[in-house]
């Protein structure tokens, strides 16, 4: 266990030190989250008008309209297409970085450019995945939820590689998801599980965020301090949060590039080591 733990924290320093020698490559993750809010913001009107035309569902039998499917299957596309499209950006500048040239912003959104029809079929198939797993869901309290989980679960491991493949082979989302798990195991073998997760780092990474947010909120409970101390502290603190979680979705990327170049060729990124990259997964049994 501490073996596991230590590579996982070793591969995230490594994420971490390829970061910090690009951090504009931080801002990949920020545009991300930027777009990510327009579309939230763009379906939550039609949602409130349908709501407030006739609900989503039948008051009576609790049944989904068709049409609420209609518009999750729409939210689930555009979503999923603007972090597959931000995320193939940043995983081609890590690439670049992995062969030693010099990535840039404008690169990485070239290069997702370039994978338009890809990335946009990608998103097709994440979205409909997305709905199904919702679906199943709702059939049951707690078996649809279980069931659920355990084929998300199943799924994002089976196309861990699918976006770099996207970015690099520039191929269809059922030769991307073949070649994904082709990569899983022909480096890690068969039952695979995740080994190597940025969890710790992220929380000593978001750590300040909270206190200063725990701070803000304590000082606007105490009515000896002005309310716009605990409100410029509160807000300081979600500054930090917002810009903790894009550096940690930037290293998750870095991450899973670098896992992608060891898996393609077995070549080992400047700055990572063998070790730790071949307990990225590990057999299922062994876990267990």
């Amino acid at each position: 266990m501490f073996q596991s733990f230590s590579r996982s924290f070793h591969l995230a320093l490594s994420s971490w030190r390829v970061l910090w020698q690009d951090k504009q490559l931080v801002l990949f993750p920020i545009l991300s989250g930027l777009a990510s809010t327009l579309v939230v913001v763009s379906f939550l009107l039609p949602t409130i008008a349908l709501v407030n035309a006739g609900g989503l569902a039948d008051p009576e039998t609790g049944q989904v309209y068709w049409y609420a499917y209609v518009l999750g299957f729409a939210f689930y596309f555009v979503s999923y297409f603007v972090v597959i499209f931000f995320n193939a950006a940043l995983i081609f500048c890590a690439l670049m970085r992995f062969r030693g040239e010099q990535p840039t912003l404008a690169a990485g959104l070239a290069a997702a450019g370039s994978r338009l029809p890809a990335i946009l079929s990608w998103a097709f198939v994440s979205a409909t995945v997305g709905v199904l797993l919702q679906v199943i869901e709702s059939t049951s309290d707690k078996v649809g939820q279980i069931v659920s989980n355990v084929l998300g679960l199943a799924w994002t491991m089976l196309t861990y590689f699918v976006v770099p493949v996207l970015v690099v082979d520039n191929v269809g989302p059922i030769d991307a998801v073949k070649r994904s798990v082709g990569l899983l195991r022909k480096s890690w073998g068969e039952g695979l599980v995740g080994n190597a997760g940025l969890g710790l780092f992220t929380l000593l990474l978001m750590l300040p965020a909270f206190l200063l947010i725990a701070g803000g909120v304590y000082l606007l409970g105490a009515t000896e301090a002005p309310w716009m101390v605990g409100v410029s502290v509160a807000s300081l603190g979600l500054i930090a949060f917002l810009l903790a979680a894009a550096v940690a979705s930037a290293l998750g990327t870095v991450f899973q590039a670098a896992l992608y170049r060891y898996a393609v060729g077995q070549e080992v990124p400047a700055g990572f080591q063998r070790i730790d990259l071949e307990g990225a997964f590990r057999p299922a049994k062994a876990a267990a």
